[in-house]
């Protein structure tokens, strides 16, 4: 990535701040860019990115307050950078900026411990650049009454500016939360920013964290995503993504599930045009008896795009009597439409039930017919069968506020 701009600092920043940066820095220099010789990156070629004028943002924009059409507590982004306000909160949920965090021990505790940036190097970056997002503590047995909202808005201008976001959330002792993340822009179409984002989950026995994003950048954008999750006892992660834009996008999701009971549910969406290349990653990994995961991902690519699914199940050599599934499907609108799947299994216990598969195809020409056929125009019936296509991801968001929210954010113009 050319050279790399200096990192800033914080006040005052501790000795251990310093070390976690530094030890990015070395991952990230050890394993250098990814290529298309990278394993983990062969089908995403993320050359586009590899350029030396991004310029850091250390300066929030111009804040966007889009209507959002639920009740949720807003946190807003701009140009990668967290504006400072907290709304009110209910009694037991804390959260402060990054920057005030990393003076706590709480923070020393969790920082770097969920995101292994030995063998990814956009998070290794990340790490190095510390500096911007927030610290979401959800004490025990607290239920929240509405979600967290973090809205993340770029104003795209004349400058490529190179966004890190690090989030810490902690859900403590049989505490339940939902978060929605939402990515979006003002600017011209072809604006070009790299948006690079790592989320760090911990999940104490007993508690629920359910996770929505939507991801809706600059045709000409980068956008970087990695969640990592650390699930203890009876914890579940529910995630559905839905990501619409960019020129290069991945979301990466990596879950550990630690210990009995732990699940998993890692769902997503993906709809491109153009040439752009998204790219929705997974790694589950069972680590305890009777530990569960499903994940479900669905595609729909026109024009000259790439739609890609890396999805592995790992099972440790004792994690017996877990079960894992997954699936992949696709819609290729166009003769030069592509999808790359690789989904994986990793099986070192006996009495484990384990499924994955992956299938692509085209609309149904005959239902097309039959629409038209009722005076239904091509496009409008094509965009009624994507929407049907979608459905069985969308239905399962519980929210019904959320799910409507996420429907109307669904792109189906000129696929």
């Amino acid at each position: 990535m050319g050279g790399l701009v200096q990192q800033q600092d914080f006040d005052a920043q501790a000795p251990w701040l310093s070390a976690l940066r530094n030890a990015g820095l070395q991952a990230f220099e050890k394993q250098g860019f990814p290529t298309a010789r990278t394993e983990a990156w062969k089908y995403t070629k993320p050359r586009a990115l590899n350029v030396d004028d991004y310029v850091l943002s250390v300066a929030g924009g111009k804040t966007e307050k889009e209507e959002i059409p639920f009740d949720c507590y807003s946190f807003y982004f701009n140009n990668g950078v967290f504006d400072g306000n907290v709304p009110e909160l209910p009694d037991g949920v804390e959260v402060m900026s990054l920057a005030q965090a990393a003076q706590t021990d709480f923070a020393q505790d969790y920082l770097g411990q969920a995101a292994d940036v030995a063998d990814k190097p956009f998070a290794a970056l990340n790490q190095y650049y510390l500096s911007s997002g927030v610290c979401v503590h959800i004490l025990p047995f607290v239920q929240l009454d509405k979600p967290l909202l973090f809205i993340n808005h770029t104003l795209a201008g004349e400058t490529n500016l190179l966004m890190n976001l690090r989030n810490l959330i902690v859900v403590e002792n049989g505490a339940q939360a939902e978060l929605v993340e939402y990515f979006h822009y003002t600017g011209t179409v072809k604006s070009r920013y790299l948006t690079n984002i790592v989320n760090e989950v911990f999940l104490a026995p007993d508690s629920v964290l359910k996770h929505y994003k939507v991801q809706a950048e600059a045709f000409k954008a980068g956008h970087i995503a990695l969640t990592a999750v650390n699930a203890e006892k009876n914890a579940f992660y529910k995630s559905l993504t839905l990501q619409t834009g960019a020129d290069i996008a991945r979301n990466e999701t990596h879950v550990k599930l630690l210990s009995e009971q732990a699940g998993a549910e890692v769902d997503a969406a993906y709809q491109m045009n153009g040439w752009a290349t998204i790219d929705t990653t997974t790694d589950i990994e069972h680590l305890a008896p009777c530990t569960h995961s499903e994940q479900l991902v669905k595609g729909v690519v026109g024009g000259e795009a790439k739609g890609v699914f890396q999805g592995k199940i790992h099972i440790a050599p004792h994690a017996v009597k877990t079960e894992g599934r997954q699936l992949h499907k696709a819609l290729l609108l166009s003769d030069k439409a592509e999808v790359d799947a690789k989904p994986e299994l990793e099986i070192f216990a006996d009495d484990v039930k384990c499924s994955h598969g992956a299938a692509s195809g085209e609309l149904d020409e005959e239902q097309l017919f039959y629409m038209q056929s009722r005076g239904i125009g091509r496009e409008t019936a094509k965009q009624i069968l994507i929407d049907a296509y979608l459905e069985e991801l969308i239905a399962k968001v519980e929210d019904e506020n959320i799910r409507k929210w996420i429907k109307l954010k669904i792109k189906t113009d000129n696929l």
